[in-house]
């Protein structure tokens, strides 16, 4: 097989795996993987999945490829918090939840974590179409910092809520109050209502 045709089937893809590529040719020989990704060609995103090097630099496609190498799984966490500018830090990983088990990956468009969580947890996440039509799977803030001081179980006195450095102008503008209570019932977990009203009366929310 030709690069050329194997370019023209998959670059519409973004994100392709190998079983996609097995379907559309099932006697493609693995090895021509191995020597377009040596000749820069195609870009590895993890064991199996791949894309092309004309994504780089692309808006909101290290977002998208979070949420396909690795799924179920929506973003969330730090970077769905500084998505949203509720914190001031620049986030470098590319943080998400999903129901399988914790995993990390690094490729060329970032470094990529995942945090596991039961299945029943799984949700509070909103659809956010891209440039091109594309979808992303991004936790909304109410969600994003729910996940946050479930997974990291230290931000636990009201110390640790300033710690945070919550912006103010959204949480009392922008965060939908109704939605964060609806969802920290539904965690059904003591510890984190405990923490969450700490940070609403911290945040005088």
């Amino acid at each position: 097989m030709n690069f050329i045709d194997f370019r023209r089937k998959m670059i519409d893809l973004a994100c392709f795996n190998v079983n996609q590529v097995y379907a559309w040719e099932p006697d493609f020989n693995r090895n021509n993987l191995v020597r377009w990704i040596n000749n820069g060609l195609i870009i590895r995103l993890r064991q199996g999945y791949y894309t092309f090097p004309e994504y780089i630099g692309k808006p909101d496609y290290p977002f998208y490829f979070a949420n396909r190498i690795y799924r179920p799984s929506y973003i969330s966490l730090h970077t769905a918090l500084a998505f949203y500018g509720m914190i001031p830090e620049a986030v470098m990983q590319i943080t998400s939840v999903t129901s399988l088990k914790t995993a990390v990956f690094s490729n060329a468009f970032g470094e990529y974590s995942y945090k596991s969580m039961k299945a029943e947890l799984i949700f509070g996440f909103d659809l956010k179409t891209m440039n091109d039509g594309r979808t992303l799977l991004f936790a909304s803030p109410e969600k994003a910092l729910l996940d946050l001081l479930y997974l990291y179980p230290f931000y636990d006195s009201e110390q640790d809520m300033q710690d945070l450095r919550l912006d103010d102008s959204f949480l009392n503008e922008d965060l939908n109050k109704d939605l964060l209570k609806e969802y920290t019932s539904r965690f059904e977990n003591k510890a984190l209502e405990k923490r969450i009203s700490r940070l609403i009366k911290i945040y005088g929310l």
